[in-house]
C-alpha cells in the first residue's frame, strides 16, 4: 500500500489512471488497484494481482483501505485482455469482482464511488466504466502526470514493471554460498569475544566501518567478501542498527541506501533480513513507499517475527507519513553519539538524499 495525499483532480478518470504508476512506483499490469479518497484527493493506493484467488484478496484490500477511515474509494482494473465491446465474459467477471469489492467496502462504511477498466497505463491506453455506463476515453500521458513530475523532482525512480522494482532486492546467486554463510558465522563468534571485551568500542567501529563502506561503494569500489562478512555481522547487532537508522536522514543517505540494497541482494539468510529492514526504513523515510513495501514483504517472508519489520509494515499499511518515520531516525544520531561514532550531518528537512 502507498499513501499519497494530494490535491490531484480525482474527477477525471483519465488523469487519475495516468497517475497510478507515479504513486505505486511502477506501471501496474493485470492488476486491481484500489484508491481511497481522503479530503477530496488521493489517499492510500493498494494493488493486487488479477488472479483466480483475487476474491480472497478483496477483503484484505478493503481492510487496508479502512485503516485511514476514508469515506469513498475508486477501483481501477488494469487488464490488456479486457475489451468492453468484444469480451462479454471479461465484462461479467469485472462486474462480479467490483460487486464483491463494493460489498467488502460497504461493510466498512466505505462507498465505492467509481470503477474503471483500462487496457494499459501508457500513451494511447483506453478506459471505460465497469458498469457499462457508456463513459470512457483515452488516459492522459502517464509521464506528464503532475505526480510523475513530482516523483522525479523528489528523486524517486519509476519502474516499468513491478518485477523491475523487485529486482532491486533480488537475491544474488552468491548469497546462496555456503562458504559465505560459514564465514559470517565464524566472524560472528570472533565478534562476540571482541564485543564482550569492549562493547561500546566494538559497536562504534562497526558503525564507522559501515559508513566508510557506503562511501567506498558510492565511489565505485565493490564490496569484497571479507567486507560482506564484516557488514553482515555489524547489521546483526541491534545497537549498531539503532545507530545506522540515523543514516536515513543524513546528507549521505543515498550512499547508505545503496549499500543496504547491495547487502539485501548479496547477504545470505538470516543476515539478509536486517539489510532489507534498513533498506525499507531508508526508502520509507524519503517517501518511497513502493520500495519500502517490497523490502518489508521480503523481510517478513524470511522472518515473520522481526519486530522492526513488523512495526514498519504496520506503519506503512496504516498510512503513517514519511516525516513521522524520519522522527524515529533522529534517535539513530543519539545512539551513535552514545557509542562515540560520528554520522554524516543531518540533511535539511524535506530534501532528497544526495
Amino acid at each position: 500500500m502507498t499513501n499519497h495525499r494530494t490535491d490531484f483532480d480525482i474527477h477525471r478518470p483519465g488523469a487519475l489512471i495516468a497517475a497510478l504508476p507515479a504513486v505505486l512506483g511502477f506501471v501496474p499490469e493485470k492488476s486491481l488497484v484500489l484508491v481511497s479518497l481522503e479530503n477530496g484527493g488521493l489517499g492510500s493506493v493498494m494493488r493486487a494481482d488479477l488472479s483466480a484467488k483475487l476474491s480472497e484478496r478483496v477483503e484484505q484490500l478493503a481492510e487496508l483501505a479502512a485503516a485511514s477511515d476514508p469515506k469513498a474509494a475508486i477501483a481501477v482494473i488494469v487488464d490488456a485482455d479486457a475489451d468492453a465491446a468484444c469480451c462479454p465474459q471479461c465484462n461479467e467477471e469485472q462486474r462480479q469482482l467490483c460487486a464483491a469489492l463494493n460489498a467488502a467496502l460497504s461493510r466498512r462504511d466505505i462507498v465505492l464511488w467509481a470503477a474503471h477498466v483500462v487496457d494499459r497505463i501508457a500513451v494511447g491506453g483506453r478506459w471505460h466504466c465497469v458498469d457499462g455506463c457508456g463513459s470512457g476515453g483515452v488516459i492522459d500521458d502517464p509521464s506528464a502526470s503532475p505526480l510523475a513530475l513530482a516523483a522525479v523532482l523528489d528523486g524517486r525512480r519509476l519502474y516499468p514493471r513491478r518485477a523491475d522494482l523487485e529486482a532491486v532486492i533480488a537475491i544474488d546467486e552468491r548469497a546462496h554460498s555456503a562458504e559465505l554463510a560459514a564465514a559470517i558465522t565464524q566472524q560472528s563468534a570472533a565478534r562476540q569475544i571482541a564485543h564482550h571485551a569492549d562493547p561500546i568500542g566494538c559497536c562504534r567501529r562497526d558503525v564507522e566501518d559501515t559508513v566508510t563502506a557506503a562511501a567506498q561503494l558510492a565511489d565505485g569500489q565493490p564490496l569484497s567478501e571479507m567486507e560482506l562478512v564484516r557488514l553482515g555481522c555489524a547489521v546483526s547487532d541491534a545497537q549498531v542498527r539503532d545507530a545506522l537508522y540515523g543514516l536515513a536522514i543524513g546528507e549521505r543517505a543515498a550512499e547508505a541506501e545503496s549499500l543496504w540494497a547491495v547487502l539485501a541482494r548479496m547477504l545470505p539468510e538470516p543476515w539478509r533480513v536486517q539489510a532489507l529492514v534498513l533498506l525499507a526504513f531508508s526508502a520509507y523515510a524519503r517517501g518511497d513507499g513502493p520500495l519500502a513495501g517490497v523490502s518489508l514483504q521480503a523481510a517478513l517472508r524470511s522472518d515473520p517475527g522481526d519486530r522492526m519489520a513488523g512495526m514498519l509494515d504496520t506503519a506503512l499499511q496504516s498510512g503513517l507519513r514519511p516525516e513521522q518515520i524520519r522522527e524515529l531516525a533522529v534517535t539513530g544520531y543519539r545512539r551513535a553519539a552514545e557509542l562515540g561514532a560520528r554520522l554524516p550531518p543531518q540533511q535539511v528537512f524535506g530534501r532528497r538524499a544526495g
